[in-house]
């Protein structure tokens, strides 16, 4: 493998409803795959919790978020660090005006998956006025909303 460098304002924006997610580089090689993002989130309300393929870590850089893993709540701050493990029902939440953070995903589905979401669904439109266009990107994707 190469040595890989991005510099600070590089990377693939993909505007999500849930925030911009920069995809800084994937990574495959003879020990597995991963993708890093850069993650600037506004306030907004939480997602419900929804069940990925990949796992997720995301280290906390500006603000705070609420991040709920299987039902327990963690206010994350900066410096912090939650997991989101694969199969498991997890959702985030901005406290205040925005946060910002590095998302490292297993794998590499997940860069497809913001690609697919942010050319199909509308940022700057409410949820459920999207929830159709959501559903099918989700079902491509292996993504599922956790049952309530």
């Amino acid at each position: 493998m190469n040595t890989v460098y991005v510099q600070p304002g590089e990377g693939q924006h993909y505007p999500m409803i849930d925030g911009d997610h920069v995809a800084k580089v994937a990574i495959h090689d003879d020990c597995g795959a991963f993708e890093v993002f850069e993650m600037i989130a506004p306030a907004a309300p939480m997602a419900p919790p929804h069940v990925s393929p990949w796992t997720g870590v995301l280290f906390l850089i500006e603000g705070k978020i609420t991040a709920v893993v299987d039902g327990t709540t963690y206010e994350v701050e900066p410096g912090g660090v939650v997991v989101f493990p694969a199969g498991t029902p997890s959702t985030f939440g901005v406290v205040g005006e925005s946060a910002r953070f590095v998302a490292i995903t297993s794998g590499d589905g997940a860069g497809r998956f913001f690609a697919d979401f942010a050319s199909s669904v509308p940022a700057d439109r409410p949820v459920e006025d999207s929830m159709a266009a959501i559903l099918s990107v989700t079902r491509r994707h292996g993504v599922a909303l956790a049952a309530s």
